[in-house]
């Protein structure tokens, strides 16, 4: 039963609470250490052993291995998302339910990126985290998709049939992913800020703070993607509007300069709390090692927000982002490990604040 009171109000106090347990539950620096240490088969041993118990056991008859540790994170991920909206009501339970709906997102991309890569549908499946709106009758015809241009024919009627179908001539023209990936993230978030403005309610405040800082660094991201890529593509098409810190011929002039797109995220709002963040952003010498710092830039920001505003939907939402780190982290490690990867090699793929 939904934890909240008879008129149906936000129950911030109980969902916090409730999330404080769950982050302190969370893999901690000394646990990645040690998985890093570990074969695929001794990372599911060790996940047996934690939070991930329920999981490991339901699926151990079924899969081993790397598809073990992929099925049991994802599956464990939408649990625990699921839970928050068990927990929450009124503004609170839709905000969250808003905000889940980047796993949507998350599933649109990741099949368009196993039919680009030709990979087996198993292996996409493995992938998908069950936590947003989509059913999974829905996922699976997605999955059973046998081209791009399927999925997209697939997305007509959703938040991100226009804005893919549009995009879709650019990804025929480059070859390249960046612009149907680009779409996807800016119809999610463009959704996501829709009717959703300036207001003297401090909860909605803090809701629009936080999503105006994802929109930030995502923006930071795609215009680097594009600039890397080489392909004829103007990031500023590939917008997102709705965050505080650029405008779209900002960010496409600053792509190409990665000092100067330092500088200004310093002199930012957020620069203040992430001074730590933003030397690593500068000591990156990839476009892998800069993203990465970025998500740690924003999981930093998230803490900040939570600390600042304890009784507010913040400390939900960077739970979400904490609790995707570490299933990503997890599963770079597994992965890694599969592939003969060094630990060195492998700790450059992790998010570690």
């Amino acid at each position: 039963m939904r934890a909240t009171d008879e008129s149906g109000t936000s129950n911030y106090e109980y969902v916090n609470a409730r999330v404080r347990a769950r982050r302190a539950a969370l893999f901690d620096d000394e646990d990645y250490r040690k998985l890093l240490r570990m074969g695929p088969g001794e990372i599911a041993r060790f996940m047996e052993e934690s939070e991930y118990e329920s999981e490991v056991n339901a699926l151990g008859a079924r899969y081993d291995g790397v598809d073990l540790i992929e099925y049991s994170l994802n599956r464990n991920l939408a649990k625990h998302f699921n839970d928050l909206l068990d927990w929450s009501g009124g503004d609170l339970y839709s905000f969250i339910a808003r905000y889940l709906r980047k796993f949507d997102a998350w599933n649109v991309k990741t099949v368009v990126r196993g039919i680009y890569a030709d990979a087996d549908r198993e292996d996409v499946q493995s992938d998908l985290i069950r936590a947003g709106e989509f059913d999974d009758a829905f996922l699976d015809r997605l999955t059973e998709a046998g081209s791009i241009e399927d999925v997209v024919d697939l997305l007509d009627g959703t938040i991100f049939g226009d804005p893919v179908d549009a995009a879709y001539e650019d990804y025929e023209e480059s070859g390249l992913l960046v612009p149907l990936e680009n779409a996807v993230d800016r119809a999610f978030y463009e959704e996501l800020m829709a009717g959703v403005t300036e207001s003297q309610n401090r909860a909605l405040q803090l809701y629009v703070e936080f999503l105006q800082a994802e929109i930030d660094f995502r923006n930071v991201r795609n215009a680097l993607r594009i600039s890397r890529s080489g392909a004829d593509i103007d990031p500023s098409e590939y917008f997102i509007e709705g965050g505080r810190l650029f405008s779209a011929s900002e960010i496409a002039q600053l792509a190409g300069n990665t000092d100067e797109l330092v500088a200004r995220i310093r002199d930012s709002t957020y620069g203040r709390d992430l001074d730590d963040a933003l030397d690593e952003l500068e000591r990156a010498d990839s476009l892998i090692g800069f993203e990465h710092a970025l998500d740690a830039a924003l999981l930093e920001y998230s803490d900040h927000l939570s600390y600042a505003f304890p009784l507010s939907v913040c400390p939900v939402l960077a739970y979400v982002l904490a609790k995707e780190r570490e299933v990503d982290n997890i599963r770079a490690i597994a992965r890694g490990r599969e592939a003969g990867l060094s630990e060195d090699e492998i700790e450059e793929e992790l998010v570690i604040l």
